[in-house]
């Protein structure tokens, strides 16, 4: 078996709760960063659902890759599946990405993309509604404008515009 890349756009840049051994700024192509996944355990509940970022169609995201040592892999993606798959409303799928960083080259990466089909798909809601669902939003996580905000300053400290969370952001001030 060889390492394992894992492909991180949200809060797995910033709290990724597995070991790796290295990480590189990487792109994936055909899929966006969307804050399009209503969250009813880590960042709200069913009675008062949050918004949480998914993959979703078309574009690209840039984002975080991670290596994990082979000896490794399975705990990782039972971690993985463990966080990410509490309802499964993403899709685990192998994707190659490029790794921007230092030198350009391609690898295959474990990504959780949305699922178009299930009912946590929110798909693309105004910045005025998602401000409204992300402003109350808590779950066994935390904080739903915290996710947000520390997605955002990770990007910003990654030299990553996200003008939508931006916005976003400044309308929950």
């Amino acid at each position: 078996m060889s390492d394992l890349w894992v492909f991180g756009y949200g809060s797995l840049m910033w709290r990724p709760g597995f070991d790796h051994i290295e990480c590189q700024p990487a792109l994936l192509r055909g899929a966006h960063r969307s804050l399009c996944v209503y969250s009813v355990v880590h960042r709200g509940t069913e009675r008062r659902p949050g918004l949480v970022l998914g993959l979703d169609a078309g574009g690209s995201c840039r984002g975080i890759a991670f290596r994990v040592e082979a000896s490794a892999a399975d705990k990782t993606l039972d971690y993985l599946r463990d966080r990410e798959q509490v309802t499964n409303v993403y899709r685990e799928t192998h994707r190659q990405i490029e790794l921007l960083a230092p030198l350009r080259r391609k690898v295959r990466a474990v990504c959780f993309v949305v699922d178009r089909e299930h009912p946590q798909y929110a798909g693309r809601l105004p910045v005025n509604k998602q401000a409204e669902i992300v402003r109350y939003g808590r779950g066994a996580s935390g904080d739903n404008v915290e996710y947000v905000a520390n997605t955002l300053s990770h990007l910003r400290e990654m030299g990553l515009r996200e003008p939508t969370l931006t916005a976003l952001m400044t309308s929950i001030g």
